[in-house]
């Protein structure tokens, strides 16, 4: 996989993630290599979901993002 498939996969991921939680901003879903848990963090404070609820989702929009 190159570095434009990876980028690809994550700009769909990010919008799965708005639509699941329209609080969220295009500044809090900016990922930045190493900063997985500042991400995590962000969608936290943002939506008030659970730490494990927050990865379940990204894994799930992740998988969809990946597999369509």
């Amino acid at each position: 996989m190159n570095t434009l498939e990876i980028k690809g996969d994550w700009n769909i991921t990010k919008g799965k993630l708005k639509q699941k939680w329209a609080k969220l901003t295009d500044d809090d879903l900016q990922y930045i290599e190493g900063k997985h848990d500042e991400l995590l963090g962000r969608i936290q404070k943002r939506t008030g979901e659970s730490r494990e609820a927050v990865e379940k989702a990204i894994k799930q929009a992740s998988a969809d993002s990946c597999c369509t």
